[in-house]
């Protein structure tokens, strides 16, 4: 009986065995962590882009504890100065100085209009709010398919591409039905710092928003810690006394 080469025998074998799954919640959990540290402090721009150029921006100090509590404060415009959001997991408030309480808000709302929502401008981890459906992996890096946990998640399910180094790169948003709700694409890696990279700006449109678009652009993004009362209703008025 003629003996196979040693060399020829192992690739052999290697072809025979299945290929090792891709851990999809591991690698969302990786992606996540590599958005933004644990607890961080951030200042973000956003813009949104009308079909005749016409242009709104808005200005936001953001502090984010954990995976699912985050708090945001509108430094500009001078008309939403002051005014407040708070997400603790699917839960989310406005506070507005004059009417002075926080009021209830939805994820699928927008307090700033444009094609961002306020699950889009306060997004938690993702691994948070969606499992993995599937995954796979090719030269070009990676796909993930997502399912909504809950029904009070914004979008039903996510596509979620990452490139080979598992820098996220693009997210497809569908309704239940499967419709195509928006696309974000996740641009121009800069170093904050720290040690920490990540996407700069993320640029979102919409098959329902023809010709709008709107755009995310971060700043500032810095590690830190804060207390659990930061992220209370009791604490939504007094925001800026966190900034430095």
């Amino acid at each position: 009986m003629k003996i196979l080469k040693p060399v020829l025998a192992l690739a052999l074998l290697a072809a025979a065995l299945p290929a090792a799954a891709l851990d999809g919640e591991a690698l969302l959990k990786r992606i996540d962590a590599s958005l933004m540290p644990p607890s961080y402090e951030a200042y973000r721009k956003l813009v949104n882009i009308e079909p005749d150029g016409k242009k709104k921006e808005f200005v936001f100090y953001t502090a984010k504890k954990g995976r699912d509590s985050m708090a945001m404060l509108y430094l500009a415009p001078a008309s939403e100065k002051g005014r407040s959001t708070l997400r603790l997991g699917d839960n989310m408030w406005l506070y507005i100085p004059n009417v002075g309480r926080p009021m209830r808000i939805t994820s699928l709302q927008s307090v700033t209009g444009g094609v961002f929502n306020n699950a889009d401008i306060m997004q938690v981890d993702y691994a948070a709010e969606y499992a993995v459906k599937s995954a796979s992996q090719s030269a070009g890096g990676y796909l993930l398919g997502l399912k909504a946990k809950t029904k009070a998640v914004a979008y039903d399910s996510l596509k979620m591409w990452a490139k080979p180094d598992e820098t996220l790169e693009k997210i497809e948003c569908y309704s239940a039905s499967g419709m195509l709700i928006k696309t974000l694409e996740f641009k121009e890696v800069k170093d904050f710092g720290g040690g920490f990279s990540r996407p700069s700006v993320i640029e979102t449109h919409s098959p329902l928003y023809k010709g709008y678009k709107s755009l995310m652009i971060y700043s500032q993004v810095k590690a830190r810690q804060f207390k659990d009362e930061v992220f209370t209703t009791g604490y939504m008025s007094k925001l800026e006394t966190l900034r430095k």
